[in-house]
C-alpha cells in the first residue's frame, strides 16, 4: 500500500467516525420520541369523536356511527386503519401513522384520526418563504 492509500483510508474512517460519535453520545432520537406521551384524536363529522393514547400494547378502537364502520389498531406508539366498509377503501392505505401531525383520513365517513403530542417533532416551522 502507497502512502496516499493508507491516508484516504483514514480519512475515510476520520468522517465515518465523525457521523458515528454524536449517535453514540447522544442516544437515538427515536427512543426520546417513545418517551413522550402521544395521543390520536378522533373526529367524526368535525366533532371529537375520542382520544387514544398512543401505547407499545395492541388495542383495537371501533367506530360505529350514522356514516359507517371504521376499525382501527393500536400498536408500536402509532395507529393504522385495518377495516372500513367505506366503497373506495382510500383510508386503508394510509399505512401505519405514528408521528406528530400524522393524519388517517376517511373521507365517506367524515372520520379524520391525527396523532398529536407534547412539543416536538413535527410542531417547528419547515420553512419560511419571504
Amino acid at each position: 500500500m502507497k502512502r496516499g492509500d493508507i491516508l484516504l483510508i483514514g480519512l475515510i474512517v476520520v468522517i465515518a467516525a465523525a457521523f458515528l460519535v454524536p449517535r453514540w453520545l447522544g442516544g437515538d432520537s427515536s427512543e426520546k420520541d417513545h418517551n413522550e406521551k402521544r395521543v390520536a384524536k378522533i373526529t367524526v363529522d368535525g366533532k371529537l369523536f375520542r382520544t387514544v393514547e398512543l401505547t407499545g400494547e395492541e388495542q383495537t378502537v371501533e367506530i360505529k356511527t350514522e356514516f359507517g364502520y371504521n376499525l382501527l389498531k393500536v400498536h408500536d406508539y402509532g395507529i393504522e386503519m385495518i377495516d372500513a366498509d367505506c366503497p373506495d377503501k382510500v383510508c386503508l392505505t394510509f399505512g401505519f401513522v405514528e408521528r406528530n401531525g400524522g393524519t388517517i383520513v376517511c373521507l365517506p365517513h367524515k372520520l379524520i384520526v391525527e396523532i398529536s403530542g407534547s412539543s416536538g417533532e413535527g410542531d417547528d416551522v419547515d420553512v419560511i418563504v419571504k
